[in-house]
């Protein structure tokens, strides 16, 4: 019978693999030991009492009705305006779509870009989430690899380019880069703007880790280079800044004349985020600079430098310093599967990692390690790692 049912369903949604980052945390959730869990892409710290405060007032105070399906308009006007002064340009609030998390303003775009047939172009090793979301609406997805080297990992514009066909819709570009730490210049940014320009394509611009920088207040962005009518939607998220991944709230910001569109892509989804958690995002975004600034970037920059120390030491491990991000991506010699090293250092000792495997073409012997931690959990983490990989 459950043969049968599986059967029964669309061949393309059941042939859907496991999350191979899933796959490693239940494994290590399931073991009778301290584990070290540095596989997902959070942090260690709850959400700030001022943000879970704001959430609870609105909740108590009666906010769980339906409300607007892109979002509050005091939270996409904040939105707007944070995104103004981080950048330097004039950003409409009409602009902005508060989503159910990074996630479905991605699914959201590709299901507005993307039927069966068409084509997204995008660098990888890349989170794997956008290569199945271009999978469920049957679109044609193409990586072109990173080359990894002593320069750390390198994007080739001209074979970027090459891959565009007939087909081609849109190019993803995730910078700073998960897994892989790899941040473009704004040259990178303008040489592909002006690609897409030229060629009609679309541009959608994952600037999730766009905070998480080492040596700069920010990474380049789209939006310092692009008009407002461009064919450019950037992805962003609650999630990482503010404490907030198990909140489920994030955005996405398009040209004006796509708000209607967006607004329906919302309703037929999800039918809008919650009203009370948005009062939660409203004062992450209006009041969580210094604990953005004092707590998780700070917390990112102690725990990063642990981790370069620790691996750089290890003759076996290959590392490139991620540019931004928090993950660090490194590949260890002799070891031919990261999956099976994954399963293994769990069961040696207890520190979880994420395989390559789960990233895509160019990633297979790499592993990520998440060090948005504290020093109190990534130094005996590191200090198992460096047992365990001398």
């Amino acid at each position: 019978m459950s043969q049968n049912l599986l059967e029964s369903i669309r061949t393309d949604i059941a042939d859907l693999p496991e999350s191979g980052i899933v796959e490693i945390m239940n494994y290590g959730r399931s073991l009778d030991r301290d584990v070290i869990g540095l596989w997902a892409g959070e942090g260690d710290l709850p959400t700030p009492k001022f943000i879970c405060d704001a959430a609870a007032d609105a909740l108590h105070g009666g906010d769980t009705f339906y409300t607007w399906q892109r979002g509050v308009p005091p939270l996409r006007a904040a939105i707007a305006s944070y995104l103004s002064n981080l950048y330097g340009v004039d950003i409409s609030a009409e602009r902005p779509i508060v989503t159910v998390g990074g996630m479905q303003a991605i699914v959201a775009t590709v299901q507005m870009l993307c039927g069966p047939g068409d084509e997204i172009i995008f660098p990888a090793p890349v989170w794997p989430n956008i290569f199945h979301a271009a999978h469920i609406t049957g679109a044609i997805r193409t990586p072109v690899t990173f080359t990894f080297g002593n320069q750390g990992w390198k994007l080739d514009l001209d074979k970027l380019f090459d891959a565009v066909g007939e087909n081609t819709r849109a190019i993803f570009i995730n910078s700073p880069g998960n897994p892989t730490g790899w941040m473009a210049t704004r040259e990178e940014l303008i040489a592909i703007r002006d690609f897409a320009r030229e060629r009609g394509l679309w541009i959608i611009a994952d600037e999730v880790y766009g905070r998480f920088t080492y040596d700069r207040d920010h990474a380049p962005s789209f939006f310092e280079i692009c008009e407002p009518d461009e064919k450019l939607i950037v992805v962003n998220t609650f999630s990482k800044n503010w404490a907030m991944t198990g909140w489920r709230i994030g955005w996405v910001t398009v040209p004006e004349a796509l708000g209607q569109v967006y607004e329906n892509l919302v309703q037929y989804n999800t039918s809008g985020v919650a009203g009370f958690l948005q009062q939660g995002a409203l004062a992450a975004i209006t009041q969580g600079e210094d604990f953005f600034k004092n707590e998780m970037l700070a917390r990112c920059k102690t725990a990063r430098d642990i981790v370069i120390d620790t691996l750089e030491r290890l003759p076996r491990v290959r590392l490139a310093p991620p540019d931004g991000a928090f993950y660090a991506f490194f590949s260890v010699d002799g070891e031919e599967n990261s999956r099976d090293l994954c399963l293994r250092l769990l069961d040696e000792v207890g520190v979880g990692l994420a395989p390559g495997t789960a990233f895509g073409p160019g990633a297979e012997q790499f592993v990520r390690l998440c060090y948005c931690t504290s020093e109190a959990q990534i130094r005996p983490a590191m200090e198992r790692l460096a047992e365990a990989l001398a």
